[in-house]
């Protein structure tokens, strides 16, 4: 689950990593008041205006901006808030922005320069380690920077079972190139950021970029973070942070109805049961020509209704050209698979404009071909891999 900015802030915040302080505004009125009230608490004269969305590269799109005064806060929330705004990372149509971040301007002049570092924590998957990736070159695009100077980024493994080592913080601080108050201000930061990453079962913070203020503060300037899902149940209060305007709608909707659903970007759009298949199905229909359309694996359990609801699922995709049902009866049986198939597509009627191919493979499997052949529906029947490909390719072509 990704989190606004302003959300993993807050987290941050919550186990003492120093932030650069904001408050959220949903119109410009609010702006103006959340202005007023951090200049009445920090004293800060001028304040950045930072579109909310779940995506990068904001400044680029026009959706980080700074206001020298309460009126510029307005005018300047006033255009961001309500537009669509394209990143590097968001779609052509760009995401609409329904709220801006009012924060602090951190960029005061003093006895040193200010400089900007990347800092990320995530998991090391081949090697059961977490891991801190960090660069002095913050405020950049991390991928442009391993393409263009990878020997800029440095990398730090942490054995989740013995946590991060004070000698590993002052590494990090030292490749950074600090000293003084701003190499120990780094060893508290790494160190309490490495907790918030734990505690709060995050699979990913990213903190692009990492300021040191010109008074040697070390703090997050920015903040991307994303919790494990499957830890939500022992997170009720981050959960509820959830923002479903920001996902996926179709997504959402298979989520809500208990089907494991990944929109894709390709025309074949998939129906199967246990993830191992799913992924297998997708290669067989790169293998064919086509492209998979989504990730859809449908569980246990496939009765009329379920597949039903996973065909008007796949459907609401446009790109979809045709659909792969592939099924193994193990705990299903494939009679009772193909007896739901051809009750959701009689259900359906003229809802089904495309192609739709069915390999049943298991229990019962010939009794379910059957099933499909003599259902009188325009529905292709399949037993081998090789043939389920075979007509993919036949019905794209």
């Amino acid at each position: 689950m990704n989190l606004h900015e302003y959300q993993g802030k807050e987290i941050l915040s919550s186990f003492g990593v120093r932030i650069q302080r904001g408050i959220v505004a949903h119109n410009p009125q609010e702006a103006v008041a959340a202005a007023k009230q951090l200049t009445a608490e920090t004293g800060t004269q001028w304040h950045v205006i930072k579109a909310q969305i779940h995506a990068g590269g904001r400044g680029k799109g026009g959706g980080v901006k700074l206001a020298k005064n309460l009126q510029q806060v307005e005018e300047i929330a006033g255009q961001i808030i309500g537009m669509n705004l394209i990143t590097p990372q968001t779609s052509a149509e760009g995401k609409k922005v329904h709220q801006v971040l009012i924060a602090e301007d951190v960029y005061y002049p003093g006895p040193s320069e200010t400089s900007e570092f990347y800092v990320s924590v995530l998991l090391d998957r081949a090697k059961g380690k977490n891991m801190i990736m960090y660069s002095t070159e913050g405020g950049m695009d991390i991928e442009e920077v391993a393409e263009n100077t990878p020997h800029l980024i440095f990398t730090e493994e942490i054995d989740p079972a013995v946590g991060i080592m004070p000698f590993q913080a002052r590494r990090i601080a030292f490749n950074l190139g600090l000293d003084g108050n701003a190499f120990k201000e780094m060893t508290k930061f790494v160190t309490a950021l490495y907790t918030a990453y734990v505690e709060s079962d995050a699979s990913l913070f990213e903190i692009n970029p990492v300021l040191k203020t010109s008074d040697d503060k070390i703090m997050a300037v920015d903040a991307k973070v994303t919790i494990d899902d499957n830890a939500l149940y022992r997170r009720p209060t981050y959960a509820e942070m959830r923002d479903l305007r920001e996902e996926n709608p179709i997504e959402v909707e298979a989520k809500a109805v208990g089907l494991n659903y990944v929109a894709l970007d390709g025309n074949v759009g998939c129906m199967v049961n246990g993830a191992g298949l799913a992924m297998a199905t997708m290669d067989l229909i790169k293998q064919a020509g086509g492209d998979p359309a989504n990730f859809l694996d449908v569980g246990g359990t496939a009765d009329a209704k379920r597949v039903e609801t996973a065909f008007r699922i796949i459907l609401k995709d446009p790109k979809v050209k045709a659909i792969l049902v592939n099924i193994f009866g193990g705990i299903v049986r494939c009679d009772r698979v193909a007896q739901g198939i051809v009750d959701a597509y009689k259900n359906m009627g003229d809802e089904i404009k495309v192609p739709i191919i069915v390999r049943l493979q298991g229990t019962n499997a010939e009794i379910a071909k059957e099933l499909i052949d003599n259902s009188g529906l325009a529905v292709h029947s399949a037993v081998q891999f090789q043939e389920a490909a075979d007509k993919v390719k036949e019905v794209l072509s």
